[in-house]
C-alpha cells in the first residue's frame, strides 16, 4: 500500500467523502485543500437525472456568473464586414469571416468562444466537425449567434459561460479560481445551480440532481447538500 503524503493525509482529515456539505462549506474546503502552485480552477460536476440522448431532456444554456470565471476568455467574432467595428469595440480578440473560417478548417482553434450572427452560420456550419467537439459551435441557445454582437462580446467578457450536459448526463463547468473569495465562489455557483435547478425538463422524472461536487484543479472533489436546490 502506498504511503500517504502529508499534505494528502492533511486533505483526508479535513473532507469527509461521505458527508454532503453546504455550497458555502465545500467550497471553503475547496480552497483549503488546494496544493497547486498556481491559480487552480473551482469546478462543479453536476450530474443530472435526464436521458441526454432525448432532445427534450438536453439541458444546455449560459449564465452571467455575478463575479466572472477569473479567465480573460479569448472571444472569435465571424461576422460580415459592416459589423467588424462593433465587435473590435466591444473587445472581441479576432474579428472577421472567410480568412478565419480557412484557419480553423486548417486546424486553428486557439480561442474560449465563437460568436456569429445568422446571416452567415450557413459557411459556419461547415466547421461543425471542428468546432463541435470542443464545445466552440455557435448557438442561438446560448446567443453566439445573434445580430447584438457588441451585447454577446461583452457578455463573454464579463463571465458569461456555457454549460451543457455530457452523453453521461454531466455538467461539468468553473465557476472561478481559488484565489477568489469564499463569497464569491458561492455566488457564482449559486447562481449557476439555481439556474440548471429552473431548466429541469417536464419529461424528468424522479431525482433531477443527482450529485454536485466541487473541486480545483488536481484536487479531490466534495459533495455539495443538494437538498436546496432541488
Amino acid at each position: 500500500m502506498a504511503k500517504l503524503t502529508k499534505k494528502r493525509k492533511k486533505v483526508l482529515d479535513l473532507v469527509d467523502p461521505d458527508k454532503a456539505y453546504t455550497l458555502s462549506e465545500a467550497l471553503e474546503l475547496v480552497k483549503s485543500i488546494s496544493t497547486t502552485s498556481f491559480d487552480a480552477s473551482v469546478d462543479l460536476d453536476i450530474r443530472l437525472g435526464v436521458d441526454p440522448r432525448k432532445a427534450n431532456e438536453m439541458v444546455r444554456g449560459s449564465v452571467t456568473l455575478p463575479h466572472g470565471t477569473g479567465k480573460t476568455k479569448k472571444v472569435l467574432v465571424l461576422c460580415t464586414p459592416d459589423k467588424e467595428e462593433e465587435a473590435k469595440a466591444a473587445g472581441a480578440d479576432y474579428v472577421g469571416l472567410d480568412e478565419y473560417i480557412q484557419k480553423i478548417k486548417g486546424g486553428w482553434t486557439d480561442v474560449d468562444v465563437v460568436i456569429t450572427m445568422p446571416s452567415v452560420m450557413p459557411k459556419v456550419g461547415a466547421l461543425g466537425r471542428i468546432l463541435g467537439p470542443r464545445g466552440l459551435m455557435p448557438n442561438p441557445k446560448t446567443g453566439t449567434v445573434t445580430m447584438d454582437i457588441a451585447g454577446a462580446v461583452n457578455l463573454v467578457k464579463a463571465g458569461k459561460i456555457d454549460f451543457k450536459v455530457d452523453k453521461h448526463g454531466i455538467i461539468h463547468t468553473a465557476v472561478g479560481r481559488v484565489s477568489f473569495s469564499a463569497e464569491k465562489l458561492v455566488e457564482n455557483a449559486a447562481e449557476l445551480l439555481n439556474l440548471i435547478n429552473k431548466m429541469k425538463p417536464a419529461s424528468s422524472k424522479g431525482t433531477y440532481m443527482k450529485s454536485v461536487y466541487v473541486s480545483s484543479t488536481m484536487s479531490m472533489g466534495v459533495k455539495i447538500d443538494t437538498k436546496k436546490f432541488a
